[in-house]
């Protein structure tokens, strides 16, 4: 613990800046328990509580303020690039945009302590053009209240971080190992979880080429869109494309042919989500569309207004 501090008194508050710009710009860098250590200094003498939480607050909008130009410029590309990077497949674009229309840019002063949902979120304000006036507002409550929170905890329970890495500590090389292990096995255990994911995907999709195909042989198909309506009205559905809200729950519905689901994430995750539901309700066979609405456009296949 000593160490530590001795590190932050040496750094001071640019170490902070430093390491949560870099996990809000979206790399897997723990940054809070950072904060935590950093709380605990203040409370021995440090750096100020406001001025640490100021200098986190600041980093954060800055990252989330790139997010927002990024979306705001590239539009859906920039998420389809997220929902590729993410170590939470099930965190998927689609999943945070139904939070997002239900809550608007209010959604940015709790999404950091949400795993999966900050980045995507202030992305998508620029996506869908949210107030950069009311972004900025919303994003500064959600950043204070995270980092406060964070240096808070250091700060009020400053003894019992000391004992943990006193205890860490007296076990030498071995505290250190336990420490990179933990973190070793977090990370391995979302890229396990991720490759799981997409290797189930992977047996039954369906690519945009052979979509177009069956469509010109004058195959019977069901085509269903998985996304929300305001997706639909910002990128365009496949034509003929039904919107997945007109499926009548119940028990199993006729069809004869193909079901092909789209959605707008690249990984398919509400795709695979719906499908496992249509054939639930007696459809088959049921495929997702590999690489969803974007991949039929990046395909050069026409799309139409919803």
């Amino acid at each position: 613990m000593e160490t530590l501090i001795s590190w932050l008194e040496h750094a001071g508050v640019a170490a902070v800046f430093v390491f949560v710009l870099i996990e809000q710009a979206g790399l897997p860098l723990p940054a809070y328990p950072l904060l935590i250590i950093a709380g605990s200094w203040s409370a021995r003498g440090g750096a100020p509580y406001a001025w640490i939480t100021a200098v986190a607050v600041s980093a954060c909008l800055i990252a989330d303020l790139a997010w927002y130009a990024a979306g705001r410029r590239l539009g859906s590309r920039v998420l389809r690039a997220m929902c590729k990077l993410s170590l939470e497949p099930d965190s998927c674009v689609s999943g945070t945009e139904r939070v997002f229309m239900r809550f608007g840019t209010r959604v940015l002063m709790f999404a950091k302590f949400v795993p999966g949902l900050g980045a995507v979120a202030t992305a998508m304000s620029g996506v869908v053009g949210a107030s950069l006036v009311g972004f900025v507002a919303y994003d500064i409550i959600g950043a204070t209240a995270w980092a406060g929170a964070g240096v808070a905890i250091g700060s009020i329970f400053h003894d019992a971080v000391e004992s943990v890495f006193t205890e860490l500590a007296t076990l030498g090389r071995i505290g250190v190992l336990l420490v990179l292990s933990a973190f070793g096995a977090f990370l391995s255990l979302k890229v396990w979880r991720r490759h799981q994911f997409l290797r189930e995907l992977r047996m039954s999709r369906i690519s945009v080429q052979e979509l177009s195909r069956l469509r010109e042989e004058g195959q019977t198909l069901l085509l269903i869109d998985a996304r929300s309506a305001d997706s639909r009205a910002r990128d365009g559905v496949i034509p003929g494309a039904m919107a997945f809200e007109r499926l009548t729950p119940g028990p199993a519905q006729p069809h004869q042919g193909e079901v092909v689901v789209y959605c707008s994430c690249p990984n398919e995750a509400s795709s695979a989500r719906l499908a496992k539901r249509l054939m639930s309700m007696g459809f088959h066979p049921v495929r997702p569309l590999a690489g969803g609405i974007h991949a039929w456009q990046d395909a050069g296949f026409a799309v139409e207004r919803a």
